[in-house]
């Protein structure tokens, strides 16, 4: 049967091939041999394949028992995998290849593993701090620079090596109460930031650590009251620090590094309490939400902050493309939109210019559109919101969000800006990341 199926075929094929050297002797000489096909093949066709993205939950059964990650799949948001960590989880970090760190309540325990489908239990690493450290946050950084854990208790902050399990490098002296370190991946330096001797009432300070083999204290820069959290812009030029008090008047402030020189920068007022940041790098703007007194709608102070440029600016000689200065309008407060009640989190999805704002006062999240500055629509999610994320896709980015007192994550199309489904998590929210924005 093949072979006279093949035969079938070869004559079928000739009579093809003389037929195409009639029509091609119109215009051209030679056959025979120098026969070519004239069909091309077509590529596939069909969505273009998306990056590989990965969810990972982190969440607290309140038993007394083990805290659980959770592993889902961004494109199809199924669980991949689930796995233990210690008891009390209360933060988590992810860095840039998805080395995962979790620090628990009144602990010096830290849990390290590499966030993928595969996990399993056996793989999850435990690593101890000093007695006494009382660990409270946990900045990744590309791993092979440290991981950079605040440590109150002591008023240091210990340097790892990356890895599961992380490695102890140093043990550094920064300002009392530290309780967060700002930095990216591969920066020259990072800054510790603490609240100092007595928090909500000390100036607070922003240790600068040299990012490399050897992680050496550079300065102490000062900047506001109560310093909660801050970020760094993409290309490690400026590093903006929260504080929640601001200059011990009604509002809060940001206080804004210049990384290159090692200094404050400016100071910028923005709303009452602010408690997060994130940038929009297309927009060279900062997101600040204001949580305001907890009872009444907070807000999300946005903010312009370009450097110059010699490109932007035909003959702008005075930009020295080194270190930049800042341009005309930086640290203007460009919009102040109101959101929902004790704001907690924002999420900025990169390519479409949105900002989410969790809020946990009443359960909801307030979509914000970057371009024209106003809300556009609240979703209703349920909970005391505790933590958002972003990430951006074809047809449609996700924004995924999760409450301290549901077992339930839950995922928002960005096209529609609708709940789509949510994913059990098996116990309560503490923290969640994506593994690419």
């Amino acid at each position: 049967m093949f072979s006279a199926t093949r035969q079938i075929f070869n004559g079928a094929a000739r009579s093809a091939a003389i037929a195409l050297c009639a029509t091609a002797a119109l215009s051209a000489t030679g056959c025979g041999n120098n026969y070519r096909p004239v069909v091309s093949a077509t590529n596939p066709v069909g969505p273009a394949s998306q990056p590989t993205k990965y969810v990972t939950a982190i969440s607290d059964a309140k038993t007394g028992g083990n805290g659980l990650i959770t592993v889902v799949d961004v494109s199809g948001d199924t669980v991949l995998a689930n796995a233990f960590v210690a008891p009390s989880p209360s933060f988590f970090a992810l860095d840039n290849v998805s080395q995962a760190y979790v620090l628990h309540t009144n602990s010096v325990l830290i849990d390290s593993f590499a966030a993928q489908p595969g996990l399993m239990t056996n793989v999850v690493r435990q690593s101890s701090l000093a007695a006494g450290s009382t660990p409270t946050s946990i900045y990744p950084g590309s791993g092979s620079n440290g991981v950079y854990i605040t440590e109150p208790g002591v008023s240091r902050v210990a340097v790892l090596t990356g890895g599961a399990p992380p490695a102890a490098r140093q043990d550094l002296p920064v300002g009392a109460n530290p309780v967060y370190t700002v930095g990216i991946s591969g920066s020259p330096r990072v800054y510790t930031l603490s609240q100092g001797a007595t928090p909500g009432t000390s100036q607070g300070t922003a240790t600068s650590i040299e990012n490399g083999a050897n992680n050496t204290i550079s300065g102490t820069i000062p900047v506001g009251i109560s310093p909660i959290y801050g970020v760094m812009t993409n290309d490690a030029r400026r590093a903006f620090v929260v504080n929640t008090k601001g200059n011990g008047g009604a509002n809060g402030t940001v206080s804004v590094i210049n990384t290159q020189a090692n200094a404050i920068d400016t100071t910028i007022t923005v709303g009452l309490n602010p408690v997060w940041a994130e940038t929009a790098p297309a927009l060279n703007e900062l997101a600040v939400l204001n949580q305001g007194n907890g009872t009444a709608a907070g807000s999300l102070s946005v903010l312009n902050i370009p450097l110059c440029s010699a490109l932007a600016t035909v003959g702008n000689v005075a930009c020295d493309p080194n270190n930049p200065s800042d341009a005309v309008g930086f640290g203007t407060v460009l919009g102040t939109i109101p959101v929902g009640v004790n704001p907690i989190q924002v999420a900025i999805l990169q390519d479409l210019g949105k900002a989410y704002v969790a809020n946990a006062g009443d359960g909801t999240v307030t979509v914000i559109d970057l371009q024209r500055l106003v809300a556009t629509t609240t979703i209703r999610v349920g909970g005391k919101l505790n933590w958002i994320a972003a990430t951006s896709g074809t047809p449609t980015g996700k924004v995924y969000v999760m409450a301290s007192d549901t077992q339930v994550m839950t995922v928002i199309r960005t096209d529609t800006d609708v709940v789509t489904t949510t994913i059990p998590l098996q116990g309560f929210g503490v923290a969640l990341r994506v593994s690419a924005p």
